[in-house]
């Protein structure tokens, strides 16, 4: 069983987004050698529901396929919310359940859409698949979903190790930026410009590139006001399904936004990262942990200015 996952939940990634609009026979190419090389004539496609362009765009392309070709394309689409892409929310959504994750005891290469070993993976897996299939590995590339201070984006094809400066200006390089996305970290300012597009230099920073998304902290703007409100939409995207979505995150994002009020001094913060971690029914209570520890590492000095009611950035909001 092949799946192509396109339902970018992340709010921030573009990716996927890009290469259907621009190359979907690139997807679906690379769909087809997946599904020949596994034996199977059957193709889901999972579109996102928030983006409805994108779903336009690919059944024109499954339109367009050669009439000879022997798969069958079956689409499907997900909610809109950031948890609906998660792989088992896909698997139920491609079961005609609700499009929420569920615990799972075996990956979905194991045990997938009714308890078949499936292949699911996100559109720019494919694509590569395909790249690599009809021109070989090298250079190794990856799409990057850049952010400017204006808020417009850019989506990049970066060849990895290559430097930072050819994602990120001289400017944006001196300043702290969210790797990753929404469930990604912070990286200190300055950090980022020494070391290259590569996931070794993110280790050293506890980083990762997750869904390639980078996005530096705009001049003026407060990390923890930015990573209060990123933590707050999180908790409001919880299925709802387990303990830690429940309960844990809206609890960590008061707590968070204590902090960015000068309220607290952050041991409830780190107290609730431990609580959630690992036990939720996804990887969701874990990312948004991951990226309140990032804030929490490396923003000590603006975390006591909120302590003492003051803000670099002036974005403390008054206590009453």
């Amino acid at each position: 069983m092949v799946v192509v996952n396109l339902s970018e939940g992340e709010p921030a990634s573009h990716k996927d987004e890009a290469l259907a609009m621009l190359r979907p026979h690139l997807i679906l190419d690379g769909a087809a050698l997946a599904a020949r090389a596994l034996g199977t004539r059957r193709v889901h496609l999972v579109l996102p529901g928030d983006r409805p362009h994108v779903s336009e765009r690919i059944h024109e392309a499954v339109a367009e396929r050669r009439t000879g070709e022997r798969l069958q394309w079956r689409t499907h689409v997900a909610d809109e919310g950031f948890v609906s892409g998660q792989a088992r929310a896909v698997i139920e959504l491609m079961s005609g359940r609700a499009n929420r994750p569920v615990t799972a005891w075996a990956p979905e290469a194991v045990s997938g859409f009714h308890g078949r070993p499936t292949l699911l993976s996100n559109a720019e897996t494919y694509a590569q698949l395909c790249s690599i299939w009809s021109q070989g590995p090298d250079p190794a590339t990856m799409l990057v979903t850049r952010h400017s201070e204006t808020g417009a984006t850019t989506v990049l094809e970066v060849e990895l190790g290559a430097p930072w400066s050819a994602v990120l200006s001289p400017d944006e390089l001196r300043r702290p930026v969210l790797v990753g996305g929404y469930h990604g970290v912070w990286v200190p300012a300055g950090a980022l410009a020494d070391r290259r597009v590569a996931a070794e230099d993110l280790a050293e920073l506890g980083a990762r590139l997750g869904a390639g998304v980078v996005m530096p902290l705009p001049a003026g703007v407060c990390p923890v006001d930015r990573t209060a409100r990123i933590v707050s939409y999180l908790a409001a995207q919880s299925a709802g399904r387990c303990g830690p979505c429940r309960n844990g995150l809206p609890a960590l994002a008061h707590a968070v936004d204590q902090v960015r009020r000068g309220i607290d001094n952050g041991e409830r913060v780190q107290e609730l990262c431990g609580l959630v971690s690992g036990r939720g029914a996804c990887a969701h209570p874990d990312g948004t942990a991951r990226l309140v520890r990032s804030l929490l590492r490396w923003f000590g000095d603006e975390l006591h200015l909120h302590q003492r009611q003051e803000c670099g950035h002036g974005a403390l909001a008054p206590t009453g």
